[in-house]
Parts: C-alpha cells; sequence; structure tokens
C-alpha cells in the first residue's frame, strides 16, 4: 500500500491519528468520543492531506488564486462573493480525484457495514471550536449507497470551503481563506427511529439551571433542516428532572405521545455530562436511537447565548443560504402574503388626499409613512433577501447535476420572467413611439428636455398648458399622468420620480425612433431553450427527483422576478413617505418656518415637531451631504483595460455616460454605455438607450445584469472605482464574455490611425 495513504485515511477510531489540524474538529471530536467509550457510528476521515494532494494534482490552485485576487475580499459585495463561489464550486465538481485517492477511499469504504447509507460531512481544521464554530457552512451529503456518490459528495463538501458563507464567514474572523483546508468525514447512517439535538445548557441562557433536548421521528436531517416539527423537553442540568415537554405539531396518528421515555433522556442526560467532561465545554449534540441504541453522531460546542455578544455578521451569513424546505415556505408566505401586501399597502397610500391633512395630521402621516418603511424595509432583509437565495440555490443544484461548460447556463432557465420594469420600459416604449408620430409634441419635449435650468412644479405646470394647445396633446397628458401614476410612484437616491417628470422627456424623444428599428425578442426560443434545459436537468438526477427538480426551477424563478419586483415596490413605500415628508416642507418654507436643503429621514422628528407646534422657532436644514465627488484620472494616468466579472454577454463600443443622480438622467443618449455604482430598479429604464453597462458593484444576480440579459447587451460589473476611473464621454469597449472595459479606441481604430499617420 502506498505509504500516502496512510496519511490521506484514517479510522475514527484512531484516536492517534486524529489531530485536530489534520483531521478536522468534528473528527477529531467523534474519535474522543469514540476513545471514551461512547457509541458513535463507524467511518473514517479523509484527512487534510488528501484535500491537499487533490489541489496539487489539478488546475484548482490557480483558479481559487485568480478568483480571489480578482478584488480584496473586503472589498467585494456578497453577490460578487457568491458568483466567486458558484465559479469555484463548478470547478471542484468538474476535476477528477487522482486515481490513487479513489483507490485509497474505495479500499476504506469496504471496511464499512454494505447495507449501509452513507453520510459525507465537512471536518475543518478551524470547524466546531468554541470561539470558531463554523457550524452549518459547511455542506454535508447524507442517504448516499454508491463509490461513485461518495466521490461526487467529497468533492461538494471539500467545495462549501469556498462557499459565499464561508468566505464571508472567515473575513468576520480575520482568517486568510488560501490557508483554508478541509478535512471529510465518511461515516455510517444509523436508520435512526428517533433523532434529534440536545444542548448541555440552555443556548438562550447558558447562566440557568437547565438543558434542552429536541426529537423527531426518523432522521435528524428532519429537524436540522426544518421539516418537521420537534418535540422539546427542558431538563434540569444538576439532577436530569424533566421541567417541561412540549409536543411538536406533526400529522401523524402518534401526534400528542413523546417521542423519547424517561430512561431515553436519562441517557441523553448522561451523554451530556460525559462529553461536558471530556471536553470541558457544554455541548451542542446531534444524536440518534435505533432498537433501543443511543448514539452521538457529533458534539460541538454551543455557540448561541454567549455571553459576549456578537458584533459581527456571522448569524446573518447564515440565513443568506437557506435550503430547499426553507426556501419552499419562503417562496409560499412572499409571494402569496408579503407582496400582496406591499402592493396592496402602496396602492393605499397614494390614494390617499393627504393634501387636506391639517398640519398636526400631516405630521402623524409623515411618522406612520416612515414607520410603515422601517418595517417593510425589515421585511426585506429578512425575508425578501433570502429568498433570493433560490436562485443561486438553483444555480447549484443545476450545477451539480450536469456539470455544464458555462457556470452560469442555468440562468437561460430564468429568460423571461414577468418584470415590473418590464411592464414599464413596454409602456414607456408604447408612449415614446406616441411622441416619435407627432412632430410638434416632439420639439416641445426636445426643447424642454435641453433646458436643465428649471425643474420646478410650476414650469411643469406651464409645459402642460403648451401641451395641451397642440392636436393631440390633452392625449398625451392623460397617457402620461396614467403612465407617471402606475410605473413612476417610486424612488431613486432618496427622491421621487413622480416630481421628476422632466427626467422622461429626453428618454421618451430618443426610444421612440429606437423603438421602431431593434428587433423585437424571439420569446418561443427562449421558451423552447428552457424546456430544453429542465427536461436535461430532471433526466440528471432521475424520475425520483423530478418534482423536485421542477420545484427547485420553480422557486429560483420565482426568486428571479421578485428580487427585481420587491425593490420597485419597497420604492413606491419610500415614494409615499417622501410624499408627505416633502409636502410638510413645502407648507413650512411657505410659511417661512423653513429653510435650507430638502429634508430627508433624518429630518421627520422635526419637521413634525415643527408642523404640530406653531410656536415651535423656523428650523434651518444644512447642506451638509457630501455631493457626488467628482474625481477622475488624468487621460494619460488611466489603465488601459479594466477588469471585472462577465455578467451578460455580447460586445459594445460607445462613449461613457456617469449616471449618479436623476439628473444624469437627462443627458443619457442612444448608444451610450451607462456607468454608475449599481443598476437600481427604478431606473432600469435607462437602458432602453444603452448600448451596454458597467457598474462597481458586481455580480451576476444584480438589477444591472438582470436587465441587461433580458434586453441582450453586454454588462460587465464589478469594478472598483468605475465612476472615478472613468469620465463622462470617455470612449469605451466593453467586452461581457470576458468582462473586460478597454477604455479609449478600439485596438482596430489605433491601428488604423497610426496607418493614416504614417500614409500621409
Amino acid at each position: 500500500m502506498d505509504s500516502r495513504k496512510n496519511t490521506w485515511i484514517v479510522s475514527l477510531g484512531e484516536t492517534s491519528a486524529l489531530d485536530v489540524n489534520i483531521a478536522g474538529g468534528k473528527a477529531a471530536s467523534l474519535a474522543k468520543l469514540i476513545s471514551a467509550g461512547i457509541p458513535v457510528p463507524s467511518g473514517f476521515c479523509l484527512t487534510v492531506f488528501a484535500y491537499q494532494h487533490f489541489l496539487a494534482q489539478s488546475n484548482l490552485p490557480r483558479i481559487l488564486q485568480m478568483e480571489l485576487e480578482r478584488k480584496p475580499l473586503d472589498k467585494m459585495r456578497w453577490e460578487e462573493i457568491w458568483d466567486a463561489a458558484l465559479r469555484i464550486r463548478s470547478a471542484f465538481l468538474k476535476t477528477s480525484l487522482p486515481p490513487e485517492l479513489v483507490q485509497a477511499v474505495d479500499e476504506a469504504l469496504l471496511q464499512l457495514h454494505p447495507q449501509r447509507s452513507l453520510a459525507v460531512r465537512s471536518s475543518a481544521p478551524a470547524e466546531d471550536s468554541a470561539q470558531r464554530s463554523f457550524a452549518g457552512l459547511h455542506e454535508s451529503v447524507t442517504d448516499i449507497l454508491d463509490k461513485d456518490s461518495v466521490i461526487r459528495a467529497i468533492r461538494t463538501v471539500w467545495a462549501s470551503l469556498w462557499s459565499d458563507a464561508a468566505l464571508l464567514y472567515r473575513q468576520e474572523l480575520h482568517l486568510d481563506p488560501m490557508q483554508s483546508r478541509m478535512a471529510v468525514i465518511i461515516q455510517e447512517m444509523i436508520p435512526a427511529e428517533t433523532s434529534g439535538v440536545a444542548f448541555g445548557r440552555d443556548p438562550r441562557n447558558q447562566k440557568v439551571d437547565s438543558e434542552i433536548v429536541e426529537a423527531v421521528p426518523g432522521a435528524c436531517s428532519n429537524l436540522v433542516d426544518g421539516l418537521l416539527e420537534p418535540d422539546r423537553w427542558i431538563l434540569q442540568r444538576s439532577s436530569g428532572e424533566i421541567v417541561e415537554w412540549v409536543a411538536g405539531k406533526r400529522n401523524t396518528d402518534q401526534h400528542g405521545l413523546p417521542l423519547l421515555d424517561e430512561d431515553d433522556l436519562r441517557a441523553l442526560h448522561t451523554r451530556l455530562g460525559q462529553t461536558e467532561e471530556l471536553f470541558g465545554w457544554p455541548p451542542d449534540m446531534e444524536w440518534a436511537k435505533q432498537g433501543g441504541a443511543l448514539s452521538v453522531l457529533q458534539a460541538r460546542p454551543i455557540t448561541s447565548g454567549l455571553t459576549a455578544p456578537q458584533s459581527d455578521e456571522r448569524h446573518w451569513y447564515l440565513t443568506l443560504r437557506p435550503k430547499l424546505p426553507k426556501l419552499r415556505r419562503l417562496a409560499e408566505k412572499v409571494s402569496k402574503t408579503l407582496i400582496p401586501e406591499l402592493e396592496r399597502i402602496g396602492h393605499q397610500l397614494a390614494e390617499q388626499n393627504i393634501d387636506a391633512l391639517d398640519d398636526v395630521q400631516l405630521a402623524n402621516c409623515m411618522e406612520e409613512r416612515l414607520s410603515a418603511f422601517s418595517h417593510w424595509r425589515g421585511i426585506y432583509k429578512d425575508e425578501f433577501i433570502p429568498l433570493a437565495h433560490g436562485v443561486r440555490y438553483l444555480g447549484a443544484y443545476y450545477n451539480d447535476a450536469l456539470q455544464p461548460q458555462d457556470p452560469y447556463e442555468f440562468m437561460l432557465l430564468l429568460k423571461g420572467q414577468d418584470f415590473l420594469a418590464a411592464h414599464r420600459n413596454t409602456a414607456l416604449e408604447k408612449l415614446a413611439e406616441y411622441v416619435h408620430n407627432n412632430q410638434p409634441l416632439q420639439e416641445i419635449l426636445i426643447e424642454r428636455a435641453q433646458d436643465l435650468s428649471n425643474v420646478s412644479s410650476a414650469s411643469w405646470e406651464t409645459l402642460q398648458k403648451q401641451i395641451a394647445d397642440i392636436p393631440e396633446g390633452s392625449n398625451f397628458l392623460t397617457r402620461f399622468a396614467h403612465f407617471l401614476s402606475t410605473f413612476m410612484d417610486t424612488s431613486y437616491n432618496g427622491e421621487r420620480l413622480m416630481d421628476r417628470p422632466d427626467s422622461l422627456f429626453h428618454l421618451i424623444c430618443q426610444i421612440g425612433a429606437r423603438a421602431q428599428k431593434r428587433p423585437s425578442r424571439n420569446a418561443q426560443n427562449e421558451k423552447s431553450t428552457a424546456i430544453a434545459l429542465q427536461q436535461r436537468l430532471i433526466e440528471a438526477v432521475g424520475k425520483s427527483r423530478a418534482e423536485e427538480a421542477r420545484e427547485v426551477i420553480a422557486i429560483g424563478q420565482l426568486s428571479w422576478r421578485l428580487r427585481d419586483n420587491d425593490n420597485i415596490l419597497l420604492g413606491r413605500i419610500e415614494s409615499q413617505f417622501l410624499r408627505a415628508l416633502h409636502l410638510g416642507a413645502t407648507r413650512l418654507r411657505a410659511a417661512g418656518r423653513l429653510t435650507g436643503k430638502k429634508p430627508n429621514e433624518d429630518s421627520v422628528a422635526l419637521v413634525a415637531q415643527t408642523l404640530r407646534d406653531h410656536q415651535h422657532a423656523s428650523i434651518h436644514l444644512d447642506k451638509d451631504e457630501p455631493g457626488v465627488l467628482e474625481f477622475h484620472l488624468h487621460t494619460n494616468e488611466k489603465p488601459r483595460q479594466l477588469i471585472g466579472q462577465p455578467a451578460s454577454p455580447g460586445m459594445a463600443e460607445g462613449p461613457a455616460c456617469i449616471v449618479n443622480s436623476i439628473e444624469d438622467f437627462r443627458r443619457f443618449n442612444q448608444g451610450d454605455i451607462l456607468v454608475c455604482e449599481s443598476i437600481q430598479p427604478t431606473m432600469t429604464h435607462l437602458v432602453l438607450l444603452a448600448s451596454a453597462i458597467v457598474e462597481r458593484r458586481g455580480g451576476m444576480l444584480i438589477h444591472g445584469a438582470i436587465i441587461a440579459r433580458e434586453l441582450g447587451i453586454p454588462c460587465v460589473n464589478g469594478i472598483s472605482q468605475a465612476t472615478r476611473i472613468i469620465s463622462q464621454g470617455d470612449q469605451l469597449t466593453v467586452d461581457g464574455y470576458l468582462g473586460i472595459v478597454t477604455l479609449g479606441a478600439a485596438d482596430f481604430e489605433l491601428e488604423k490611425h497610426v496607418w493614416a499617420k504614417q500614409s500621409s
């Protein structure tokens, strides 16, 4: 036997070989439990040396370096990190294990029970310590029956070392991801009648004299994945006596009967005490019971409810990657309850006649609307953002099953979704075509679009009178008012779009001509492609998982669509809050009681107090906002190329138009390349004119990438300081295939210029 195999694989019973730095925290803990005589399912550990050998025999180190050195990790947003993690995962899954490593695993599998299914679990060296618990971050694969599936599962667990959540978690702990290593446990699964978790102290308050035991029928994954509600017992830590029992709500004949008897609870109490004495910390233990025998599946320190509060976001990262059962519940709740309610409240606020309110009522209205806006922002973070993981789950599910050459092939399943932004853009195109066919109307709007000096409401009223006097002018005003109330009652950078109709005139005049020339999308081809990919996925996972595959696709499509729609609907709540705030400010200004800048969210309490108290002193809001930082490199200092992420395929050339505010909407021209911090759903109507998109914020699944792919134009994002390096009017070439933005004329243009000079 190759001597290296002795370092690649060790039995869980070989306690002397299971050093935490070689076998990881989870395997080392299991070995210690075995040495103390505590029953643990049989298995072996694939050490970090095996992982390092796998890397050394592959191209993966170069891929890891490229992905994680594209931009400093602390400068990458979560979406960018997820993109990198998806590409890394795909690379791991497509990389074969060296034959000698496969042989070593095969030989170790022969030592296990041939009829039992297996579990493949992570065991990172830094994992499961009291200070650095990685519980839930790395993947486990269960119910494996054949050798090939074990090998695939090993690669999946290794790849989870580089997931978005794991990378973010390590960043919080100031760990260098490039130094990360992963051991893997391959262990027999207990055909459990009952299983669950037990805590040596109450994780909510470790100072009280309590232990917690939770149990579900069948495998422990039923509890961990949230498939079943557990029975819960509170035991007295000092004596093991039962203090309280709450039955889990389950639709079974045995509902209401306890899953564990007093002997079971006494045995678990004993195991908790033994484990704490063995390790020196109160355990968070997974266990399983079969045929009256109780086995410990794993034990780690309790990390919730610690006396020292965590100031980082480690718990938040775990919520960003919910599993299918939670995604299913989120999809149901968000699509059938939260989104309809958010839409209803937005319409309700828009219909209220707040102009008729007296000052006190208006002050109350402002505060109520701010409260509603804050409430929905909380829901956005707690419910909408986790549901966005549905697309990421689809991506990982699709790539795991098919291992496509393009890790983003799954996005073809998302084409043609029913976006609110798409409805808005279609309505804007129809409005623009109407203007394009009315020359006098077009001339008036072009003239006003070129006048950047006056954007007041009085100016808009004057313009409406001028438009009403031309043929079909009144019809246009009716259509335009309907468009504004239907689609533009939202916000952009804290400003109501409905209050800035002037920002649309320039776009309308240009979109009309372009809409007539642009080829229509072949929706039938997109649908056929999506159906073909869905069928490939179902064939890859097998008939037994066909319904699961369809559900994953449906949830992915829903989360893709709602990820755009929820922002627009939340923008309407903000718009209606701003409507009340601006009305209050207008009244105070008219009375000479308010001067200075426009009030914002931070000014609400002061504005409301001044409205309620007519004796209150006049207030002045300082113009203390920093504004847009105008800083650009000199032409001769600029890099020739900027490297970002290829978010939408295609090639395009054109002048850069930097968009930081609504004022910039008015100077955006057909064929411009839209350069911004990030595309927001409330500004994607600009993209109808764009030849390409360049963003500082990165990610395949952010709004700029969504709209670019829907419209079929290139997009490169994740370029640090894009709006500072690129200047207004710079000539750009955007390569959406490779993620490269070239500044200056394209190479062939430069060659042509040099040749012309030499010939003259």
